[in-house]
C-alpha cells in the first residue's frame, strides 16, 4: 500500500464515520419525537438542576497574583509549591491545609511571566504556556511567577486569609530563607551603588555646565520638547543618565518589595469571568441529559429484546 492508497482508505473511513454519526443523530431525533415525555422530563430536570447549581454563590473564579522571588530560583520555589499543585499532604499545623481541607480553595498552579520589552518589568503572563524557553524576544522572567488558584464566590471573604496563609507557608521554608539572606545584602549594595553613580553623574554635568567656558553657550532645542544646555559633548551622556535613573528606580522598587523571600507585587485579584458560566454549564447539561434520555428511550423501545437477552432467550 502506497501513500495514495493510505489517503484513500483514510478518506473512506472518515466518510463511514460521518455517515454513522448522521444515522445515530437521526435515530436520537426519532426517539426524542416518539418518547417526548421521557426525553423532555429528563432534559428539563437536568436544566433545572444546572440552573440551581450555577447560582451566583456557587460560581468558581480564578484568582491570580504575580509573585516576586527575592533570591530563590524558580526551581526552588516550585519545590516548595509542589505539595499545593499536586494535592500532596501538608502538615496539619499549616493554616493553608485547613483551608484546602474545607474546600475553600483548590487547583493551585503557576504560570511564567514574560518580559517582551527587555526592561526588567513584566509585560504579560503566559497563561497558554506557549512561550518557548529559548525565545530571545519574549523572555521568561527568572524572578517572577504568576500564582493562580480557584475559589467559589461564597468563599471570597476568605481571600485575605488564604493570601496570608499561602505566603506564610512559602516563606517559612529554610531553603528560601537562606537564598533570601544572601540576596538582600547584595540588593542593598546595588541600590547604594546606583545612588552613588547618579550623584557622580549629576555632579560632573553640573560642574561642566556652571564652571566651564563652554557652558555659556545659548540654549539649543532638540525638536522633541527637551532643552539641552552647554557643549554638545554633554548631550552624549544624557541617555546614559536617563538609563541610570531608570535602573536606580527599578532597584529601589525591588528593595522596597523585598521584605520576605517571596512577596506579591499586588494582592490576589479575582478574574470576573467564572470558570464555568451558567450558559456553558446549561449547554453541556443539555447535551449530556439528551444523550442519557435517548439511551433510556432506546432501552424502552427495545425492552422486549432486552428482556429476552436478560433471560438468555434467543
Amino acid at each position: 500500500m502506497n501513500f495514495f492508497d493510505l489517503c484513500v482508505a483514510a478518506w473512506h473511513a472518515l466518510g463511514r464515520f460521518c455517515a454513522a454519526c448522521g444515522r445515530l443523530l437521526a435515530r436520537m431525533v426519532r426517539l426524542s419525537y416518539r418518547y417526548w415525555w421521557l426525553v423532555g422530563t429528563i432534559v428539563i430536570a437536568a436544566l433545572a438542576a444546572g440552573w440551581y447549581y450555577t447560582r451566583h454563590e456557587n460560581l468558581t473564579h480564578r484568582v491570580n497574583a504575580v509573585a516576586l522571588l527575592n533570591g530563590p530560583t524558580i526551581q526552588q520555589f516550585e519545590e516548595v509549591y509542589a505539595p499545593l499543585m499536586f494535592a500532596q499532604r501538608l502538615p496539619e499545623e499549616a493554616p493553608i491545609a485547613s483551608l484546602i481541607k474545607d474546600r475553600k480553595v483548590s487547583d493551585f498552579t503557576t504560570f511564567r511571566v514574560v518580559d517582551a520589552l527587555h526592561d526588567g518589568f513584566p509585560d504579560y503572563v503566559d497563561f497558554k504556556r506557549k512561550v518557548n524557553p529559548t525565545d530571545t524576544i519574549n523572555v521568561r522572567m527568572q524572578d517572577r511567577l504568576c500564582l493562580q488558584f480557584r475559589m467559589k464566590e461564597k468563599n471570597m471573604n476568605c481571600l485575605p486569609e488564604v493570601e496570608r496563609a499561602l505566603l506564610a507557608m512559602i516563606n517559612a521554608d529554610p531553603v528560601l530563607q537562606e537564598a533570601y539572606a544572601t540576596y538582600l545584602p547584595n540588593l542593598r549594595e546595588e541600590a547604594a551603588f546606583n545612588h552613588r553613580q547618579a550623584v557622580k553623574l549629576d555632579s560632573l554635568t553640573s560642574n561642566y555646565y556652571y564652571y566651564t567656558a563652554s557652558a555659556a553657550q545659548p540654549m539649543n532645542y532638540s525638536g522633541n520638547g527637551v532643552n539641552f544646555y552647554g557643549d554638545r559633548r554633554i548631550r552624549l551622556f544624557l541617555n546614559d543618565i536617563y538609563k541610570q535613573h531608570q535602573h536606580m528606580q527599578m532597584v529601589d522598587h525591588r528593595l522596597q518589595l523585598a521584605t520576605a523571600p517571596v512577596t506579591l507585587e499586588s494582592h490576589f485579584a479575582v478574574d470576573p469571568k467564572p470558570v464555568m458560566g451558567r450558559m456553558k454549564c446549561l449547554a453541556i447539561l443539555f447535551l449530556f441529559s439528551w444523550c442519557i434520555a435517548c439511551l433510556a428511550a432506546q432501552l424502552i423501545d427495545s425492552r422486549k429484546a432486552v428482556r429476552a437477552w436478560l433471560k438468555g432467550e434467543k
